[in-house]
């Protein structure tokens, strides 16, 4: 059993892995937490208000959500050159996971935001609080355990956004899963990647399931 696996590249591949997953989870987070809280912001009925940029920024998001993000992969290879000077490796993988996953994390932060109760955004007004006031001390600290179930969600889905961007030469256990796996049919080599993903995603359910029961009990 195993004869193909070397230990080694497997070791290799998951650090990899783990660094694609970590660069790009703490950008989506930076960037998907304000582009959410803008989302809910700028609805209908809400403190601030504006259809023109609530349907932009809607728009941006919906399109960039409904792209294959094997597509996005291919068509961002240009814009990552640019930004990071190659688009092989951990830092080509960053720019297309972030692009990819920013979008979707927002939206789940809007949810998030849209469950606070009203009554709390309410109270923080009529203690004049104001908009920022209102965002910092009622709305993100009442919505925190959605936006880190939010971030879980996200997470695990970049683990499998991390593996098909091994397709294009980014490295990390999906690269493995295709190289030896896939074109040199290499199936103990596949079951070991497939394992360690498997085993990655529980890892994150776990911490992130831990960190919501932490929060919620205020």
């Amino acid at each position: 059993m195993f004869a193909n696996v070397d230990w080694a590249d497997i070791g290799k591949a998951t650090i990899d892995t783990l660094l694609m997953l970590g660069g790009s989870l703490v950008l989506t987070v930076i960037l998907g937490v304000p582009l959410g809280v803008l989302l809910y912001l700028s609805g209908k009925g809400r403190l601030a208000a504006n259809p023109v940029l609530n349907a932009l920024l809607s728009l941006i998001v919906n399109v960039l959500r409904s792209v294959p993000f094997i597509i996005l992969l291919i068509v961002m290879l240009p814009v990552t050159v640019l930004l990071v000077g190659t688009s092989l490796g951990v830092a080509g993988a960053i720019p297309p996971l972030v692009v990819g996953a920013a979008p979707f994390y927002a939206r789940l932060v809007e949810t998030a935001l849209r469950e606070v109760d009203k009554g709390v955004v309410e109270a923080t007004q009529a203690m004049g609080g104001s908009t920022f006031q209102i965002v910092t001390r009622a709305l993100l600290p009442e919505a925190l355990p959605g936006i880190i179930a939010g971030a879980t969600v996200t997470a695990i889905a970049l683990i499998s956004y991390t593996a098909m961007a091994g397709v294009v030469g980014a490295g990390g256990l999906g690269d493995l899963a295709i190289r030896f796996g896939y074109q040199r049919f290499q199936t103990d080599v596949m079951a070991v990647t497939v394992v360690l993903l498997l085993i990655l995603v529980q890892i994150l359910q776990m911490i992130g399931d831990r960190l919501v029961a932490k929060v919620s009990h205020r």
